[in-house]
């Protein structure tokens, strides 16, 4: 078969469970996309658990599980595969953000993945890595998904992006003042394209502001909507529209009462200053 890639269940768990996979697809004699189509997610993210390039979340593993027929076989094999640093879910919504028309951000603490600079974004993991939080091999696999994501926003049609970031997101330093102030340039260049909007979330909104968490909303092209919630330690991916809709009309609140961009760019502008 063309292009199919060899895979080594030695090389890694990951790359074990998606031979796996392979074979009970083969055996059924489907393809990846009727496989795909079976459990209502995309071709390329099939492809990318059987490569071994994403691994197998339990909702993924779930479902694979009911249309193979296997039991709970794949949920116990994920368990091993799941050698990741990224939140359960998140890497489901990635695949969602890269082929959404509409993508609503709201981040704390830090600025969001889609809008870091490089520097910015291996200053986060170095740090991660030396904690022990995470491993050399996790770090890379950051700072790879977050170059990703931000290419995927270059694609045509171009998507709508919304982004509230709250003011920690600003006052928290990462890396050196050269980083930070490099990162202030880049949302306010960010806040420039044709296609974008960044509001700033002040702290003097207090108690007034109906979100302490990051979240994510995606508008897909059927006008479907999907939300992605996390804490420290859990994400939780949202598919249910009636589910959905409370958090975006908190979201619309928030961005309602909101500064203005204008007025969040000026605060951002300042900020950079002040680190040159």
């Amino acid at each position: 078969m063309v292009n199919r890639k060899a895979l080594d269940p030695a090389r890694s768990p990951g790359e074990a469970f998606g031979e796996h996979l392979r074979r009970l697809r083969d055996g059924r004699g489907w393809t990846q996309e009727e496989l795909a189509a079976r459990m209502g997610i995309s071709a390329s993210h099939v492809s990318a658990v059987e490569t071994g390039r994403r691994p197998p979340t339990p909702q993924f593993a779930k479902r694979a599980d009911r249309e193979l027929a296997t039991g709970d076989e794949l949920r116990r094999r994920s368990r091993v595969a799941r050698r990741t640093s990224l939140l359960e879910g998140f890497p489901e919504y990635v695949d969602h953000e890269l082929r959404a028309s509409e993508i609503r951000v709201y981040e704390v603490g830090v600025v969001p993945g889609i809008l870091q600079t490089r520097a910015y974004a291996e200053a986060l993991t170095a740090r991660s890595v030396e904690r022990g939080a995470i491993t050399e091999e996790q770090g890379e696999e950051r700072l790879a998904l977050v170059a990703a994501r931000q290419e995927a926003l270059l694609r045509s049609p171009l998507p709508l992006v919304f982004v509230l970031l709250d003011e920690s997101c600003l006052c928290r330093p990462v890396g050196t003042s050269a980083v930070m102030a490099a990162q202030f340039g880049a949302l306010v260049e960010f806040a420039a394209r044709p296609n974008t909007v960044v509001q700033v979330i002040p702290f003097a909104m207090g108690d007034r502001r109906p979100l302490s968490l990051p979240l994510y909303i995606l508008t897909m092209d059927t006008g479907r909507l999907i939300a992605y919630a996390e804490s420290a330690h859990q994400g939780t991916l949202e598919h249910e529209r009636a589910s959905v809709m409370p958090l975006l009309t908190s979201y619309h609140q928030m961005q309602a009462e909101a500064p203005s961009q204008p007025a969040s760019v000026a605060m951002i502008e300042r900020l950079r200053k002040g680190t040159t």
